[in-house]
């Protein structure tokens, strides 16, 4: 009796465990990136903390029949960016190293994602 007791909280547990959600992976620190507002300035945006294997497509040039792309990405955060020329992580991409990731003026984008 004792036996079939002891398995069947075991079993409970596992199913327990195998049943609680996981934590999202998250990129650290902060993304930043330069776009032109309406005026015509240059507009600097930061997103903190960004959630690990999502795309995130910069709401400010998701248009690109509204909008030119967004350009000199600044990666200081915990993980790899990858930052794509369309919006949906979509064209051509390139990466960023975690921390010290930099791009200039002509590195134009749209999207970004994060490794975990």
């Amino acid at each position: 009796m004792r036996l079939r007791r002891a398995t069947l909280a075991a079993f409970g547990a596992l199913t327990l465990v195998l049943t609680l959600p996981t934590s999202a992976s998250a990129a650290f620190g902060e993304f930043q990136y330069t776009y032109t507002g309406l005026d015509g300035s240059p507009q600097v945006a930061v997103i903190e903390d960004p959630a690990g294997e999502e795309c995130i497509t910069l709401p400010e040039v998701a248009d690109p029949g509204a909008s030119s792309p967004a350009h000199s990405p600044r990666n200081r955060t915990s993980a790899t960016a990858t930052v794509f020329t369309e919006p949906g992580c979509e064209g051509d991409w390139f990466t960023l190293r975690p921390v010290t990731g930099r791009g200039s003026e002509r590195l134009g984008l749209r999207s970004v994602v994060f490794s975990s």
